[in-house]
C-alpha cells in the first residue's frame, strides 16, 4: 500500500501508561520503528513529545479512551497533527491484542492513511463544552434533590405537589420554610400563597394537613440547603458561560459585528469576519422551543463553523438523531438511531419537547403530523432532527429562523387534505359543496 505519512506514530493510551510506536519510512521504502512505554505525568508527557520530535513525526494517532486522551491531546496540540480515532473502527485481530501491538497497529494504519480522525473542537469551544455540560449536571442533580424532598413530603402526608405545579416556587418555598420553622396550622400556611394560587387556598388547607416530626424537619432543612447551594452554583456557571461567550466576541469597534441583537437579518451573507459565539446564540434563540440555555449548549457542542460537517445529514448522524442505515441482501433491518453525541441529543430532545407546544409553528405541526402515524417518541426524535438541521443552515447562512407556519403540511397537499375530509364527512351522512373563500379587499382610508 502507498505510504501517506513517512514519519508518524501511534499511541495506546491508558490511565497510568502510554505505549508509543514511532515509524519512519526510509527513502528505499523500508520501515524503521521503535516502541517505548511512557507514564502519564506531565514530565513523562513532555518526554513523549521530545521523543516524537526526535524523528520529526508529523502525525500522531490515538484512540479516544474515556478521558485519558485529553491531557495527552492538550500537551501535544500545536506541535504535531493529532488524529483522535474511534476505537470501534480500529479493532485489532482477536487473539493478537496487547499494548505494544495496538500502538504498532495504529502507527501502521496512520502510515498508510487509513484512519479518519474524530471531530475535536478548538480549545475555547472545549472550555465552553465543559461549562455547559457541568451546568446540565447541576440542573439534573437539583431535580434529583427536589424529588427526594418530595418523597419526604409524601412521608408526612403533605400533598403540596397535588395543588401547586412547582414545589420549589415562591409560594411553595415560603410554606416549606414555615413548616421547617414549626408552623403546622394549614390555614396560616395557605395564606402564604401568592398570585393565582390564592384562588386555591381551600385546596391548600386540605393538602397541608400532615404529620411532621423533627426527623422530617431535619431532612427538609438538609434538602432545602442543598437546593440553595445548587442554585448558587448554577448561577455561577451562568455568569461564567456568559463571560466566556462575550470573550469570543469581537471588540466593540469592529464593523459590521458591533451589535447582533439590533437586526439579525443583516448577518446573512459574507460579513468579512467569523460568526462569534454571542451571535450564534442570538440566531439559534430564534428557533421555537430553544431558550438561551439550549442555544448555548448547541453552540458548545457543534461550534459556529459548519464547514467541518459536509452536510446537515452528516451533522444529524454525528449527533445521533438520524435514522440508522442497516441493509443486507436487499432487506432493510432496524433503523434505530446510531450512537452519537449524547449531550447534544438530550438537549435537542428537550428542545423538541418545548417546540411541540408552540402553537401555529412548523415544528409543532411536524410533531402532530408524525405522532399520528408513527407514535410520540419517533415524532420527538424527528423534531429534534429538524431542529438540528435548522441550526446547521442558520449557522451556515448567518440568518435567523423563518417560520413556515402551522398549516405548512396542509398547504403542501391542499387537494388531498380537502378530499380526505370530504370523504370523512360523507361517511357521516353530510353532503358538501366546496366554495373558495373570498379574499378581503382592503378599503382605502
Amino acid at each position: 500500500m502507498k505510504v501517506i505519512y513517512k514519519r508518524c506514530a501511534g499511541l495506546d493510551v491508558h490511565k497510568k501508561t502510554i505505549t508509543a510506536c514511532r515509524v519512519y519510512t526510509k527513502p528505499n521504502g523500508r520501515k524503521e520503528q521503535e516502541t517505548v512505554t511512557f507514564g502519564t505525568t506531565t514530565a513523562e508527557l513532555l518526554r513523549l513529545l521530545n521523543w516524537l520530535l526526535e524523528w520529526g513525526c508529523s502525525h500522531v494517532a490515538m484512540e479516544s479512551t474515556g478521558v485519558y486522551w485529553k491531557p495527552v491531546y492538550n500537551l501535544l496540540e500545536g506541535h504535531v497533527e493529532i488524529l483522535l480515532v474511534n476505537a470501534h473502527h480500529v479493532k485489532q485481530v482477536p487473539g493478537r491484542k496487547s499494548d505494544v501491538s495496538d500502538a504498532e497497529w495504529l502507527a501502521d494504519l496512520l502510515r498508510h492513511g487509513l484512519l479518519r480522525g474524530s471531530f475535536v473542537p478548538p480549545r475555547p469551544q472545549r472550555e465552553l463544552r465543559d461549562l455547559t455540560r457541568q451546568r446540565s449536571n447541576l440542573v439534573r442533580e437539583k431535580a434529583a434533590v427536589v424529588n427526594r424532598l418530595q418523597k419526604v413530603l409524601e412521608d408526612t402526608n403533605i400533598k403540596l405537589a397535588s395543588v401547586v405545579s412547582d414545589v420549589m416556587g415562591v409560594s411553595a418555598r415560603a410554606m416549606l420554610e414555615e413548616i421547617v420553622a414549626g408552623q403546622s396550622d394549614p390555614a396560616v400556611l395557605a395564606e402564604l400563597a401568592r398570585g393565582r394560587l390564592r384562588n386555591k387556598r381551600a385546596q391548600l388547607e386540605q393538602a397541608l394537613v400532615g404529620r411532621v416530626r423533627d426527623h422530617h424537619r431535619f431532612l427538609l432543612v438538609t434538602h432545602l440547603a442543598h437546593i440553595d447551594f445548587l442554585d448558587e452554583q448554577i448561577e455561577h456557571f451562568n455568569q461564567r458561560i456568559a463571560a466566556h461567550i462575550e470573550q469570543q466576541s469581537p471588540p466593540p469597534s469592529a464593523e459590521p459585528w458591533e451589535d447582533v441583537s439590533t437586526d439579525l437579518t443583516e448577518l446573512a451573507g459574507d460579513k468579512g469576519g467569523p460568526l462569534t459565539y454571542a451571535q450564534a446564540v442570538e440566531l439559534l434563540d430564534t428557533i421555537p422551543g430553544l431558550d438561551r440555555w439550549l442555544a448555548e449548549l448547541i453552540v458548545a457542542e457543534i461550534g459556529t463553523d459548519m464547514r467541518r460537517f459536509p452536510s446537515a445529514q452528516h451533522l444529524a448522524s454525528w449527533a445521533g438523531v438520524a435514522p440508522g442505515n442497516n441493509e443486507s441482501a436487499g432487506k432493510r433491518r432496524s433503523t434505530k438511531t446510531p450512537p452519537g453525541n449524547r449531550v447534544l441529543r438530550k438537549g435537542l430532545v428537550q428542545a423538541a419537547q418545548g417546540a411541540k407546544r408552540k402553537k401555529n409553528t412548523y415544528l409543532a405541526a411536524q410533531y402532530h403530523h408524525i405522532a399520528a402515524r408513527r407514535g410520540k417518541k419517533r415524532a420527538i426524535v424527528a423534531v429534534a432532527h429538524s431542529i438540528l438541521v435548522i441550526a446547521y443552515h442558520i449557522l451556515s447562512r448567518w440568518e435567523p429562523y423563518r417560520e413556515l407556519g402551522g398549516n405548512y403540511f396542509d398547504e403542501r397537499k391542499r387537494e388531498s387534505v380537502a378530499n380526505r375530509l370530504i370523504r370523512r364527512l360523507e361517511k357521516l351522512g353530510y353532503q358538501l359543496a366546496l366554495a373558495t373563500k373570498p379574499t378581503a379587499i382592503p378599503v382605502a382610508a
